[in-house]
């Protein structure tokens, strides 16, 4: 009888291709790494690798659902309005967050946003009657959109640049003699792909973009421009452009080392929403941003937390851990932060200490 091969793992398959072709960028190595990741688990959860916004508490997928009611009332309650999420996880937070808009007479269609097949299934347990998409490409283009992405856009592959002393290089990723993964710098000049502003910075120094996040967000920017709505962005990222290599992975709910199981843990790294915001306001949108915690604050999720704390004496510990973990500063409250964008014809999203990005 002949045997059978085991899978190769990705770990394997990297190996082979950079020893033929050579070193491949890191944007590579964490798109296919994510891709495996994603499409073949649940990775949410105690048994799984993180934990959500959403598994934590009710009260962020009620407050989500409340915001987008909040703007769907003021825009005129129009009938032909779509719910849509980007990786919507176990379903969690689109649930909670249509029963919060159903208080408000919102009832949606809903459009997940979904690749992993593991995760549809989950997803069409919670939600019965959603539409699934690929991409963003198939979603409905004649209604206005009430998009949520939560902890989505901190998975997309990143490129890195880093300086050296003869200019900016791509970061890529090679192979050192024992065959272990290790970074190193590209050949090709990549001075013009750099902002003027950090073209100064001294070797050693690296940057990170996100061409897949940039290219989502303009797709998003201008189909609110044409078909009206709203979203909101919430993840963990900066406010402000930096520098510096923010890559990182999880596993079992630890942080691991970048090359340690490619396919098999998580890779992320922190949204640069100074970006997003060019994106959006080039397309004419108007946008604002707060840190998670002053968010939900503003939005009530500390009376929610009193309403629910009444309601059930016995949780009362559970439902302020919950709280807490949401909004603390040292905890979720500032390390998240939230996006908010849609038409200038549309209402502005409450919750927002700053104005209009410009």
């Amino acid at each position: 009888m002949t045997a059978i091969a085991a899978p190769t793992t990705l770990a394997e398959t990297f190996r082979r291709l950079i020893r033929e072709h050579g070193p491949i960028p890191v944007s590579r190595y964490m798109g296919e790494s994510n891709a495996r990741y994603y499409a073949s688990r649940d990775p949410l959860g105690t048994t799984g690798d993180f934990v959500t916004a959403p598994e934590i508490s009710q009260m962020f997928g009620e407050m989500v659902g409340l915001w987008l009611a909040d703007i769907w009332v003021r825009a005129g309650r129009p009938a032909n309005a779509v719910y849509v999420e980007l990786g919507p996880g176990r379903g969690t937070l689109a649930r909670d967050s249509l029963r919060a808009m159903a208080t408000q007479g919102l009832r949606p269609q809903v459009h997940l946003v979904e690749g992993s097949e593991a995760l549809r299934s989950l997803q069409a347990d919670a939600l019965a009657g959603a539409r699934f998409h690929e991409t963003v490409d198939t979603l409905p283009d004649h209604a206005p959109m009430l998009l949520v992405a939560n902890e989505f856009f901190d998975a997309l592959p990143v490129r890195q640049l880093v300086c050296t002393e003869v200019g900016w290089r791509e970061r890529m990723i090679a192979l050192d003699d024992q065959a272990q993964f290790v970074f190193v710098a590209g050949d090709n000049p990549m001075d013009e792909a750099v902002p003027a502003d950090r073209k100064t910075a001294p070797p050693g120094a690296i940057i990170e973009t996100s061409p897949a996040a940039a290219a989502l967000a303009g797709e998003i920017a201008r189909r609110l421009d044409v078909q009206g709505g709203a979203a909101v962005f919430i993840d963990y990222g900066h406010l402000e452009p930096r520098t510096g290599s923010t890559l990182q992975a999880v596993r079992v709910h630890e942080k691991v080392g970048l090359f340690d199981a490619p396919g098999d843990m998580d890779l992320t790294a922190h949204v640069d929403f100074a970006m997003l915001g060019q994106i959006a306001a080039r397309a004419g949108l108007a946008g604002a941003t707060a840190t998670q915690g002053e968010w939900l604050s503003a939005l009530g999720i500390g009376q929610r937390a009193q309403a629910l704390t009444a309601r059930s004496p016995a949780r009362a510990q559970d439902i302020a851990q919950a709280h807490d973990r949401l909004v603390g500063t040292d905890k979720m409250g500032d390390l998240f932060k939230v996006m908010a964008l849609s038409p200038r014809d549309w209402p502005r999203g409450t919750g927002f200490a700053e104005g209009d990005i410009e």
